[in-house]
């Protein structure tokens, strides 16, 4: 079990790395985290589980699953998180107190942790934010519980640099009880940038408080290829060669799915930035782009966008016939309206770039889909014919509205079943469709380019942690 001294620590990316690792030597390998709280969520059978989950099972070589993430709980509020139970939302547990939400869902949790240990040579696991919640700690259900009932050897990961790396280890041990430090097998430092002899000798004086060795130093990595789980971690502005073309994401607070674009940071050529204001759309060409993401909560998230003033700046872009995406939330954002009958998201007055309007309806649309462009003009006539495929999780339906159409500007349909429209000038459009750019025949059509494929992505990462753990090490984990 990969446990980390807080979020954002580098829990996921490891156990990522461990789960690939492991599968390389044969073993039959899943992934498991009791509960994770992210709006990054993927597709697999029974439901929804978050992506980190998703991509582990997939550096394991197993089918994704709900029982790898039984318990997901999705921000909307600040104080408001949609419950996702066994990949499916459960509105009494969404309304339950977090205590009594624990108390009900442990048994899930456990079942689904002992079924994945009968059926693999190993359980690659990854806490939640930190084990010494000590608040927390008599409700929890994804730390320490989680290790001790499957007697999980656990790594505790550290973010050096951050600073008081020693300080957050040795505390995070010495809040543990002894039967559960018992179960750290290793300290790992992570993110560290500089000369290690420097480290000297901090980590021997950690071993000797503890009795517990530090077992990797592990150096900052910027580039290693995988999404990151939570928020945008990333805001560097780069590219592979000289910048042809600068793809904006607005990052309003409820983003979602963004780990879809992270194909988009190794396409050569194209620079990838994370905008919150107007001033950082600025000086966009028209061949540039504006991408609306996914939203958790698509009408809290577009008030944001007009009070920072971000919505006068996309639809001035769009004007000037600069290309504009909406993905999912970001479609509906588009449109004219949005109309929530059932209270599940909010009411109110899109962009108005797209001659769509939107309605929630209670039940949420969770799928696959393979399917087609039809003739697309304009900025995006290059996904003409193209086949595409990729996954939905949205509550809002969208129709076209002819009576709302600008100056005949009337909304096309681009994918079946209302699953993507194009304005008239063909410079902005909107799709349901999550995973696009992870397709490679949309890359290719689009920037005549292709990304690493996320094999070689895991495989690098399992390069690493044998390269700075050794592979003895690793094999003593399990031995």
């Amino acid at each position: 079990m990969v446990l980390g001294t807080t979020s954002g620590a580098g829990k996921s990316w490891l156990t990522t790395a461990l789960c690939r690792y492991y599968a390389r030597q044969g073993l039959k390998v899943a992934p498991f985290k009791a509960q994770n709280m992210s709006n990054n969520a993927r597709v697999v059978a029974g439901g929804e589980i978050g992506s980190a989950q998703y991509f582990q099972s997939l550096a394991a070589l197993a089918v994704p699953e709900v029982r790898m993430n039984p318990l997901l709980l999705k921000p909307e509020k600040d104080t408001q998180s949609q419950v996702i139970l066994m990949g499916q939302v459960n509105a009494e547990l969404s309304r339950m107190e977090w205590r009594g939400r624990s108390a009900s869902v442990w048994p899930v949790v456990a079942l689904a942790l002992d079924e994945l240990l009968a059926e693999n040579d190993l359980v690659v696991m990854e806490g939640a934010g930190s084990p010494a919640e000590i608040n927390l700690k008599a409700s929890d259900i994804v730390n320490m519980r989680v290790a001790l009932h499957a007697h999980a050897a656990c790594l505790l990961v550290t973010d050096i640099d951050r600073g008081g790396a020693f300080a957050h280890l040795y505390g995070t041990w010495a809040m543990l009880d002894e039967t559960e430090r018992g179960l750290i097998r290793g300290f790992v430092l992570n993110k560290f940038r500089g000369d290690a002899s420097l480290l000297a000798p901090g980590p021997q004086m950690l071993q000797d408080l503890t009795g517990v060795p530090t077992v990797a130093t592990l150096p900052m990595w910027w580039q290693h290829g995988l999404p990151e789980e939570d928020g945008v971690f990333d805001d560097r502005s780069r590219s592979s060669g000289p910048v042809t073309k600068t793809i904006a994401v607005v990052a309003y607070p409820r983003i979602s799915n963004l780990d879809e674009f992270q194909p988009l940071k190794n396409i050569p050529g194209v620079r990838l930035v994370w905008v919150r204001s107007p001033a950082e759309l600025a000086g966009l060409a028209p061949s540039d782009w504006i991408i609306l993401p996914g939203s958790k909560h698509t009408s809290g998230d577009l008030a944001w966008l007009r009070a920072q003033g971000l919505g006068q700046a996309i639809a001035g872009h769009a004007a000037r016939g600069g290309a504009v995406l909406g993905v999912c939330g970001g479609l509906q954002m588009l449109g004219e309206a949005l109309i929530d009958p059932h209270g599940i998201d909010g009411n109110g007055p899109g962009l108005g770039l797209l001659s769509v309007v939107t309605v929630f309806e209670e039940n949420k649309t969770v799928q696959h889909r393979q399917t087609c462009f039809g003739k697309l003009a304009g900025a995006w006539a290059a996904l003409s014919g193209v086949a595409v495929q990729g996954y939905e999780i949205h509550h809002g339906q969208t129709s076209v509205r002819a009576d709302m159409a600008a100056s005949g500007d009337m909304a096309q349909p681009v994918l079946p079943e209302g699953l993507a429209w194009q304005n008239g000038a063909g410079n902005v459009l909107g799709v349901y469709l999550h995973g696009m750019f992870e397709d490679p025949a949309v890359l290719q059509a689009l920037f005549g380019a292709t990304a690493p494929t996320l094999d070689s992505v895991f495989d690098g990462l399992a390069d690493y942690a044998e390269e700075h753990f050794g592979a003895s090490f690793l094999q003593s984990l399990i031995a």
